[in-house]
């Protein structure tokens, strides 16, 4: 069965980055692996975290059954002082509770969409510095291992409640190339729990407020109604997310970035 690889990185569509950290994958796994990239916005490791969870946790059926996921979106904010040798963020090793491996750059919220369906979680032991492009230069010797059932690179076991933070409350978490904000906002979460289909609401993103109708799915508003509405993605609790029919609802709020805080009020 041949092997799929799921690649999350920040760097941008096309961009040389992506044909060197590729290239050097293929050059340690096997000639008939398949090799999947998603491009993340620069150093957002939320949408990291929301991309990862998306493909990982995918019910049986929806995902490659030899499924390893790799994401690196590595801002390097862990220190504030000055990187000597150009050290980085550690990497972490999980594995998900549906057996998914997970090789994972240690930053930011890029595990906290998964923290409650990791089965064990590990600390690497593997060199962080030295090269300014890690991505190429060493991570791609971890994933080798793991395709090769080689684990010994797993250093220390970690508790994944004590080391990774919570999905950042009522944010915008991921926009997609039709301009659609996916929110952290899951179905059930008291934000929208009193909301019904046809309902108006006032939300606040920045310092930008629109009115939108909260809506079943994106064809059941009119052509250029702002639409509030659960999504596709979050599989068993899906992720409420804005959308403009015809348009761009990231367009419409000012282009935020990911992480703004959205505020919801009845209209």
């Amino acid at each position: 069965m041949s092997l799929f690889v799921h690649v999350i990185c920040d760097y941008a569509p096309g961009d040389l980055a992506w044909a060197e950290v590729i290239a050097a994958i293929s050059a340690r796994i096997p000639e008939d692996a398949r090799i999947h990239i998603t491009t993340v916005g620069s150093f957002e490791t939320i949408s990291t975290g929301f991309v990862l969870a998306q493909l990982g946790l995918a019910e049986a059926s929806l995902r490659p059954k030899n499924l390893i996921v790799f994401a690196n979106c590595a801002p390097r904010r862990d220190l504030r002082d000055p990187r000597a040798n150009n050290e980085g963020e550690g990497v972490l090793y999980a594995r998900l509770k549906n057996g998914v491996p997970v090789v994972v750059v240690n930053s930011g919220h890029s595990l906290s969409f998964v923290r409650d369906d990791i089965a064990e979680l590990w600390s690497v032991s593997l060199q962080d510095e030295g090269s300014q492009f890690r991505s190429r230069d060493y991570f791609p010797k971890i994933l080798a291992q793991v395709v090769a059932g080689d684990l010994s690179f797993r250093w220390h076991q970690l508790v994944a409640s004590s080391v990774i933070p919570d999905v950042p409350p009522q944010s915008v978490g991921y926009i997609d190339s039709f301009g659609n904000l996916k929110t952290t906002i899951r179905v059930g979460d008291d934000a929208v729990a009193s909301l019904s289909p046809g309902a108006r609401v006032k939300v606040t993103i920045g310092c930008i407020v629109r009115t939108a109708t909260v809506a079943t799915g994106s064809f059941n508003v009119m052509e250029g109604d702002l639409a509030f509405a659960p999504g596709s993605s979050g599989h068993q609790r899906r992720f409420w997310e804005f959308f403009q029919r015809g348009g761009s609802a990231w367009s419409e709020f000012g282009r935020p970035a990911v992480g703004h805080r959205i505020v919801i009020e009845a209209h």
